[in-house]
Parts: C-alpha cells; structure tokens; sequence
C-alpha cells in the first residue's frame, strides 16, 4: 500500500476543534503532518452553509477532512430533523463542490451508522446501506449524510475527484460532548449516574426498555482509522471504522453503574423511544482496504471516559 504523504500537505479539518476533531489532528501530526499546516474553520466565523464561506475555506487546500456536523442523540433528533437535514446536507455539499473546483487532491467524507437501514442484518455490511429506510428518529439526519457518499461517488465517476467515505459506529471517549440536550447515550449514561450519586438518588431513569444493541469506538481509534482511511483509502465504496463488539443498552447501564459504584435500582422509561433495534458492523473492508482494527478495550474506554468526566463535571 502506497501512503498518501502528509508532510507539507495543507489539511483543513472541519469540526478540527471538536471532541473527535482534536484526535485527528494529533493523529495527523503523529502520521507526518505539519501542525502549522492544518486549518480548522470554527463555525462561529465560518459558517460551512453559506456558499463563498466553504470556497474560502478550501481554498489553496491540499486534503479537506469533513468532521463537522449538526448531531446529537435521541432527543435533538426528534426536536429539530429540520435543522440536522438541512444543516447537514447543504455544508457537505457546498465543500465537496467548492474542494472539486479548487482542485483539492483528496476529500475524506466522515459519514454515519444512522445512514444504515433501521433493520439492517447484523454485522451491518456496507453492501446493504440502500436496502431500506433509516430508523425513523434519525432519518433526517442520516439521509443527508448519505446524499453526501452518492456526491462523491457521481463526482468520482464524472471528474475523477478522489473522494472517499468513512462510516464511524458510535463514538466516546475524553472530552465527548456531555450536554443532556445533546448527547449521545455514554455521555449521557455517565452524566446520569454521577449527578444521581451527587443527589443521593436511589433510582436512575433511563430510556427505552434497555434492549437495543449498539457498538462503540473509542475517539482515538476512530480518529487513528480516518487518518490511516485519508493515507491508504481511494475508492468509491464506503467503509465502516468500528470494533464489531455488540453490547445492549442494559449491559451498558449496568457495566457503568459497576464502575462507577452505583448501587441504585435501573428504571426502564418503555414510553421514550429505543432508536434502531439493532447495531454492530462488519469492519473486514477496513482491515482488508487500510488494515485498520480498533485497539483500545471497551471497559479500558469507559473507565478513561469516566475518569475524565469526574475530574471535569464542575
């Protein structure tokens, strides 16, 4: 395999600042990139939906790693599908055409599991990504991330532009966004369970009824996956980054509730919605493409997860 040399590359990382963001860029540096080389538009003075705004952006840019999105976990999703849609398709569109016409040598496009079918056969293969609708909470926000891959690929087919395209499972880790309005579910386990010990709560209340299945990927594995997907990947077919570890959102909880040392009874909200029954991928293309496997241990992930949330919940 021949690598895509970073050294001297000019690199703009969209969401460059954000929790995942942050471990791309040391996993750039640590691959051979220049850190004074790497641009990061934060959306306060760039924003990515305003056309001129992602022209200037990838202007005399080599590689365009898009991280940015509008996301968050069951309750943003069922608030605003409007804004997830509509925010998420127009930035996306608007660099992948802007990074075509300036010429850019390679756009990595970081898409997500919500893009899936809701009932997609486990492991999800990314042959089936189109064998069906996402599930219905999170579709909006899928399906625009997904209009983003079949860019890509018609770009690819047309102009010969070297775009590929990375599905993360779940992530956590340090520094996860831990907002109760906004995020996803082990952030939102642990912030749960730690004001519940703060409070002298008894009871925890947790949504749905516990049975759904998800799979998650430490933050630094999946940044280390898209950097080595940005040196060794250039094709059309997009290609999962996950550790094929399947857990229920009830081993989940509980799993948290022993770390942490929490002794209080789980109580099942079955009015508030599960999300996708099922989630866990097939990662062979990622090992066969770019020989990428996750390396940090589920429990070693939480304990790190939950260690930096103590120290900075105040």
């Amino acid at each position: 395999m021949t690598a895509l040399e970073l050294k001297n590359q000019r690199i703009l990382v969209t969401g460059g600042s954000g929790f995942l963001g942050r471990q791309v860029i040391d996993q750039l540096c640590k691959a051979g990139a220049d850190r004074e080389k790497i641009t990061i538009p934060r959306s306060r003075d760039c924003d990515l939906r305003v056309w001129e705004n992602s022209q200037r952006a990838v202007d005399q840019q080599d590689i365009i790693i898009h991280l940015a999105a509008h996301v968050g976990g069951i309750g943003l999703n069922r608030e605003k599908p409007a804004e997830l849609f509509y925010d998420n398709l127009i930035m996306g569109t608007h660099l992948i055409h802007a990074a075509y016409q300036a010429g850019v040598e390679k756009f990595v496009c970081v898409g997500t599991i919500c893009a899936y079918p809701k009932f997609t056969p486990v492991p999800f293969k990314e042959d089936d990504l189109w064998n069906g609708y996402p599930e219905e909470t999170n579709a909006p926000y899928g399906i625009a991330k997904k209009a983003l891959l079949v860019q890509l690929q018609s770009y690819r087919q047309q102009y010969d532009f070297n775009g590929i395209y990375l599905l993360p499972v779940n992530l956590y880790g340090p520094e996860d966004n831990f907002d109760p309005g906004s995020s996803h579910v082990i952030p939102a386990l642990i912030r749960k369970v730690h004001e519940a010990q703060i409070q002298g709560e008894k009871q925890l209340p947790v949504w749905g009824d516990g049975s759904p299945t998800r799979e998650f990927l430490y933050s630094e594995d999946a940044a280390r996956g898209i950097v080595m997907g940005t040196q060794f990947y250039n094709e059309s077919e997009p290609v999962n980054l996950g550790t094929g570890y399947e857990i229920s959102i009830l081993d989940l909880i509980t799993l948290i509730c022993e770390l942490m040392e929490f002794k209080g009874e789980i109580v099942w909200q079955t009015d508030k919605p599960n999300g996708q029954p099922r989630r866990c991928l097939d990662t062979e293309r990622a090992k066969q493409a770019f020989n990428f496997t996750a390396q940090v241990g589920f429990e070693e992930g939480l304990k790190n997860t939950i260690e930096w949330y103590r120290q900075h919940a105040a």
